[in-house]
């Protein structure tokens, strides 16, 4: 199997240069839209090329910091910045996700015009005709969902830019463009065939990732969003609120409830049972009935996110075998016990250690150190194309999110969970503890508390999956949510309340890790101490050969070297500049609005 996925990836990169070289050519190239239409073979490296547009490495990097599972530990420059809040139209993100999503839109369409008027000699080649135009239509809602959580009200086309009556236009209403994106899909899902009836890989949208992206569009389309009057764009106008027909968001709820049931009823996706596994595979491209849609990336032209680089876990510059890691964006010290001890998500979404030296020997790290877990590098079968290119896919939509945004959705339209929520619910607890249904705790009962319990399941589920920050804005709870994840840091630092008993030393052994595909989840941890133990406890870990850490005290000359302490200017500028009723939107960068004059009056009216 890996031999064949391997085979596959090299083709679909052949392909995807291909395709790359033909979108820089001008029209009049012997690769036109109408020639390149005129084949199958050739429309489906235009496809193939609308895929990898629909990818900016911020996704994976800045617009993962900000939010309460994962800090920015670039404290002096624009990223930090981003993560605090702090922006301004001139250093905000999102200017390269916008970019991205509108070169995947213009392919889109480009696909859908072409597509659309292509005919088939064959019933066979119809059957391929109409899953490519099921994947640019995906595709088109895909990219247009990412601007508009992200920007809100964006310019709208749906025909290439050539077909335009103007190459530039401004904002068009985000609940039209939502409304669109909906239906898109769904003529999409008519289109597709099932991943197996239809042997599509991960990074192929199927039936069932139409689905999921329909799901997951519908509830950010019922959800809140930082709106205001595109007329006069007044401050005054400003309002956190979901969309003024009620009746639509109730619909869209039961969209949303629908597409999570079709792909559960279907029976081919499910949850593995051991959590490591789940990103083992994707860090070795092994496909599983979990994954539902992956971002592919091999080779040195389609590897820009740079996952297990600028997200993995620290590893040397050179002498090893699973290759480099330069993190630049770590867990929330709070993050690691949202999770209860025996939940296997915890050590595997979080790092407890790094390899600093050439020796391969993992050393632990301080709560304020700890890297994202999900894309190390020593769980990969194969160094990767570079050190900064890992060749490890970004993750999109998984079977367990499937769960919780029809738990999510059924929760909301009857009131309270039913037994149905309740169940697609406990399941993702029951993996979490292994199958022990003694340790997954009650599950509520009514309409709030199950939405909680909700909130804090996706965090721990899908952490680092580019998912949360959107999660917290729909919801309508992100000024919320980030100063009470302020005031948690702030306590855990000082070592007060509800962490006033957490551990602040622990013995533990190190691991020489030599290989790939290295078995090891966290270090193995002898003992923890609330207070630092006396020098004959000392005396008799090392005698025994633990190493004894402080993990309040900085990570010095390893990664983030910052201790946890709430005099800190790292600790005291979490989240400076949030605002309520602004920073749920990002501004329009300067570049965008350079590019497009349409949009130099309309700027979100807080960022004027």
């Amino acid at each position: 199997m890996k031999k064949i996925n391997i085979v596959i990836a090299s083709l679909c990169i052949l392909l995807l240069n291909a395709c790359a070289d033909w979108l820089d050519m001008p029209s009049e190239n012997k690769f036109d839209s109408v020639t390149v239409f005129q084949s199958v073979s050739k429309a489906e490296m235009a496809v193939l090329g609308t895929y990898n547009a629909a990818i900016a490495q911020e996704m994976y990097y800045q617009l993962l910091s900000g939010t309460d599972e994962c800090m920015s530990v670039e404290l002096n420059n624009s990223k930090g910045i981003f993560a605090r809040y702090a922006y301004d139209p001139s250093n905000s993100a999102g200017n390269s996700t916008y970019a991205a999503m509108y070169s995947a839109i213009e392919q889109a369409n480009n696909c859908i015009k072409g597509l659309s008027a292509m005919t088939a000699s064959t019933e066979e080649e119809q059957i391929i005709i109409d899953r490519l135009l099921g994947e640019s239509l995906a595709l088109r809602a895909y990219a247009y969902f990412h601007v508009v959580r992200l920007f809100g009200d964006v310019p709208f086309s749906l025909v290439p830019t050539a077909d335009a009556p103007s190459i530039t236009t401004g904002r068009h209403d985000r609940d039209e463009i939502y409304d669109q994106c909906v239906t898109d899909l769904q003529e999409a899902i008519e289109l597709l065939p099932w991943k197996a009836e239809g042997n599509i890989p991960s990074e192929r949208i199927s039936k069932q990732a139409a689905y999921g992206i329909l799901a997951r569009v519908a509830l950010h389309a019922a959800g809140y969003s930082l709106r205001f009057d595109l007329e006069t764009y007044s401050p005054s106008s400003i309002q956190l609120t979901r969309r003024a027909d009620a009746a639509r968001v109730t619909q869209l709820y039961t969209i949303a409830r629908d597409a999570c049931k079709a792909v559960m009823d279907k029976g081919e996706n499910d949850l593995l049972a051991e959590y490591d596994k789940v990103w083992r595979d994707l860090l070795c491209k092994r496909y599983n009935s979990e994954s539902i849609f992956e971002h592919g990336m091999y080779g040195p032209q389609h590897n820009d996110i740079r996952l297990g680089y600028t997200t993995g876990i620290p590893t040397p510059a050179s002498n090893v075998p699973y290759g480099r890691g330069a993190p630049q964006v770590a867990a929330m010290p709070t993050l690691y016990f949202d999770y209860d001890d025996n939940d296997q998500r915890r050590d595997v979404t979080i790092c407890n250690y790094e390899i600093r030296t050439n020796n391969n020997v993992a050393t632990m790290v301080p709560y304020s150190s700890r890297s994202i877990g999900k894309y190390r590098g020593t769980w990969k079968h194969e160094r990767g194309s570079s050190d900064s290119r890992r060749d490890i896919n970004a993750p999109i939509l998984r079977f367990s999110d499937i769960l919780l945004m029809f738990a999510e959705a059924e929760n909301e339209l009857n009131n309270g969970p039913t037994a149905a929520a309740t169940s697609a619910y406990e399941r993702i607890r029951l993996r979490a503890f292994k199958g022990d249904e003694t340790r997954i705790g009650t599950t509520p009962t009514t309409k709030e508390a199950f939405f909680e319990a909700i909130v804090l399941e996706r965090k721990r589920e899908f952490a680092f999956e580019s998912i949360r920050r959107g999660d917290i804005v729909r919801w309508g709870i992100q000024y919320e949510t980030l100063m009470n994840e302020r005031a948690k840091l702030i306590r855990m630092a000082n070592q007060e309340g509800d962490y006033a008993e957490i551990p602040r030393y622990v013995a533990y052994s190190t691991v020489t890790m030599t290989s790939l595909e290295e078995p090891h989840i966290g270090l193995p941890i002898h003992a923890t101490y609330v207070n630092e133990p006396d020098q004959a406890t000392k005396d008799e870990l090392a005698t025994n050969g633990y190493t004894l850490i402080d993990l309040y005290a900085a990570n010095t000359g390893g990664f983030f070297a910052n201790a946890l302490d709430a005099n800190l200017s790292w600790v005291q500028s979490f989240f400076d500049g949030l605002t309520k009723n602004k920073t749920e939107l990002l501004p329009l960068h300067n570049n965008m609005m350079n590019d497009n004059p349409e949009l130099r009056e309309q700027q979100h009216p807080l960022y004027r």
